[in-house]
């Protein structure tokens, strides 16, 4: 099939673009490498928009979280990873996650079903000299189309470490010692909690510090981690309680075998819909395999448990892309081209998907001669992209999550609270009156 747009990667940001595209008219060819017997080392099937890390899309409180603000916004501009989140969603209290494999799964079907859309199961290994194309290969991008990357650019991407939750499976975890509740009983009683005293906590923190590690190469010997997706034993060495005021903080937690919040806890999230498989909050780790499962079965109530996959560490590659982007996601060496997704520098499964939804319309505007305007930065589509853009500081550009420090402040004093509900009410104002001008 002759195409409008050559799409390369069939992750979340590229399927989303290609959703976007297709949907409107245009011809699409969405290029994968996994289905060629080639996987990155976090992927584990073949399957687009397969989640590698964690379940969870976050907050969904689109009133006071600026994540949730920005499921608000996709699903006002006909995401397909947020309807696939919705009809593949787990119980998480106020966030939402979902099944990984029926959520990979309704992305496919939804791209199966556009006959104007192709997908082809190959490596590329170049960016193509002509025609236009978005990159959307994520943070583990194949070497030879990374190093084509770097010969355009000029510049060495920027890289990161990322790590991997483990996730156990459910009859194997002893419902006798843990129990399941939200914090502050908010939700539906939606996480296992495993509850610690402070003589087993002591003992985990230290076993932490003293577990065997992945070893670094000596190329990744400076390679920074992000903020945002810590190794469980990196935040113990922070100090011993950094835990407690992290992941494995009680408050809000009462033990109904003592009434009382615990010295500390290790929560579990749901993972599928079945819910017999469940995630580790928050302990992504850099620790070996067989030093995992000795120290995890000393958690309470998690002395039996069997691993559906144990916690893993890659390297995560991205541009610097307030230098080498221009406003519309464009290489500025090299405008027919578009990045989208991780590998612009933003982080997390919402903002890669958002930041493909808008590199697809980008797209489909200069496809259909029209002007493109941006939402507004008081958005969090227009905030995130603005950031990624050029309103980062591009000496120390940093993988980031959306958040209200990146959108314009707020006048006045006022509570904290009171000023999320500012922001987020003003967003949407601005992002309605955005797309009824838009003609998207």
């Amino acid at each position: 099939m002759q195409y409008d747009v050559h799409i390369i990667g069939g992750g979340l940001a590229g399927s989303e673009a290609a959703w976007q595209l297709a949907r409107r008219g245009f011809k699409v060819r969405l290029s994968e490498m996994r289905g060629t017997g080639e996987r990155s080392p976090a992927h584990q099937t073949d399957a687009l928009a397969e989640l590698v890390c964690s379940n969870s899309f976050r907050s969904d409180d689109h009133e006071n979280n600026a994540v949730g603000l920005l499921h608000h916004e996709m699903r006002g501009l006909g995401s397909l990873v947020m309807a696939a989140a919705a009809k593949a969603q787990v119980p998480a209290g106020s966030a939402l996650a979902v099944d990984r494999d029926v959520f990979s799964a309704e992305v496919e079907a939804a791209l199966a079903a556009l006959p104007n859309l192709t997908v082809v199961r190959e490596r590329i290994d170049v960016l193509p000299q002509a025609g236009l194309t978005i990159v959307a290969t994520g943070p583990l991008t194949a070497e030879a189309l990374a190093h084509s990357i770097g010969a355009a650019t000029g510049a060495e991407s920027l890289a990161f470490f990322d790590a991997i939750a483990p996730i156990v499976y459910h009859d194997t975890i002893d419902m006798d010692v843990a129990w399941k509740a939200s914090r502050w009983d908010k939700g539906e009683k939606d996480y296992i909690n495993c509850p610690m005293n402070q003589e087993q906590y002591l003992a985990f923190h230290q076993g932490l510090l003293d577990g065997e590690k992945t070893e670094f190469r000596e190329w990744e010997a400076n390679t920074p981690y992000f903020e945002g997706c810590m190794p469980i034993e990196v935040m113990a060495a922070r100090g011993v309680d950094t835990l407690r005021y992290g992941p494995m903080k009680p408050v809000g937690l009462d033990d109904p075998r003592t009434g009382r919040w615990p010295y500390a806890v290790v929560q579990l999230r749901q993972d599928n819909k079945l819910g017999t498989i469940w995630n580790m909050v928050g302990f992504q780790t850099k620790l070996k395999h067989a030093e995992q499962v000795r120290l995890f079965r000393t958690i309470p109530g998690l002395e039996n448990a069997e691993f559906a996959r144990l916690g893993g560490l890659h390297r995560n590659t991205f541009l610097n892309s307030p230098e080498l982007l221009d406003r519309q996601l464009r290489l500025k060496g090299a405008p027919h081209v578009r990045f989208a997704g991780q590998v612009t520098g933003c982080e997390g499964y919402v903002e890669s998907s958002a930041v493909g939804l808008i590199a697809g319309l980008m797209a489909a505007a200069e496809l259909a001669g029209r002007q493109w305007t941006s939402p507004p930065r008081t958005t969090a589509l227009g905030a995130l992209l603005s950031h990624i853009t050029g309103d980062a500081e591009a000496e120390s550009y940093q993988p980031m999550n959306v958040n209200f420090g990146l959108f314009p402040p707020v006048e006045g004093k006022m509570k904290k609270a009171s000023r999320k509900q500012v922001y987020t009410t003003r967003a949407k104002a601005d992002f309605a009156e955005w797309i009824a001008a838009a003609a998207l």
